[in-house]
């Protein structure tokens, strides 16, 4: 998974368009997971750029030089520049870039937002003591997983684990984006594979149910792992995207 020398693995930027997507990686991962749909949505006359989150595409240990707030803030200063240059905007994001995503529609009027696999909880019955357990375990392995082989191999490109104690990190950012998801007003759409092993099945209800806006819609996928962005069925997240925010720009 870390091959970070490949072009994939690089923050990409498609400027032309009238409405520009930002699109957000999760927790140890890299551009590469945004690619396939970034792709997908610039041939459909879409403006996109994805971003690189502080203490990723280097090496694991990297993360520990990097908090909830600097990855806030790299996605917040991101948004921020594209919003000033086009006539619509949205911020899409996976996993931890999902809840970036949150937070930032939170913060701001966007034409949309699209929160994929972004957990309000997650299985991972250990988070909660990150901090504690970062003491006796600094680092955490992650576990084979049989559905990555369903994904596109050339773009999973991310760490194959992670500090212990940046857990503590995602915690937070999570926790901050669920308190004050009524705040958000835009369009949103919420997407969610039913094999999604990482995220609890409840957290695109706790995002619908929770935010003040209007236009809301929900995509379930069938197979797809939890970085559903490479995933088989990656062309539905783009259909139903283009389909989301070309009504979105009508609001």
């Amino acid at each position: 998974m870390e091959n970070f020398s490949s072009p994939l693995a690089r923050p990409f930027n498609y400027p032309e368009g009238e409405h520009g997507i930002l699109l957000i990686h999760g927790f140890t991962g890299s551009p590469s997971h945004m690619r396939k749909i970034g792709d997908a949505l610039h041939e459909r006359g879409f403006a996109v750029c994805g971003i690189l989150l502080p203490g990723h595409g280097t090496k694991p240990e990297d993360m520990l030089n990097a908090s909830w707030q600097d990855y806030l803030q790299a996605a917040r200063t991101a948004a921020q520049e594209m919003k000033k240059q086009y006539r619509h905007f949205t911020v899409a994001g996976l996993s931890m870039g999902g809840v970036l995503a949150l937070m930032l529609a939170e913060e701001a009027e966007l034409t949309a937002c699209v929160a994929i696999a972004a957990p309000m909880n997650t299985t991972n019955r250990f988070r909660h003591f990150a901090l504690i357990g970062s003491c006796f375990y600094p680092m955490v392995h992650k576990r084979a997983d049989g559905a990555r082989a369903t994904l596109d191999a050339a773009y999973d490109i991310g760490y194959d684990g992670f500090p212990t104690r940046s857990t503590h990190d995602l915690n937070v950012l999570m926790h901050r984006a669920k308190t004050h998801l009524s705040l958000i007003r835009c369009p949103l759409l919420a997407v969610q594979s039913h094999q999604d092993k990482t995220v609890t099945a409840d957290s695109p209800d706790i995002i619908l149910n929770g935010i003040s806006s209007r236009k809301k819609a929900m995509l379930w996928l069938q197979d797809a792992p939890h970085v559903c962005t490479i995933s088989p069925e990656y062309m539905q997240i783009v259909d139903a995207m283009d389909k989301f925010l070309r009504q979105a720009e009508k609001e």
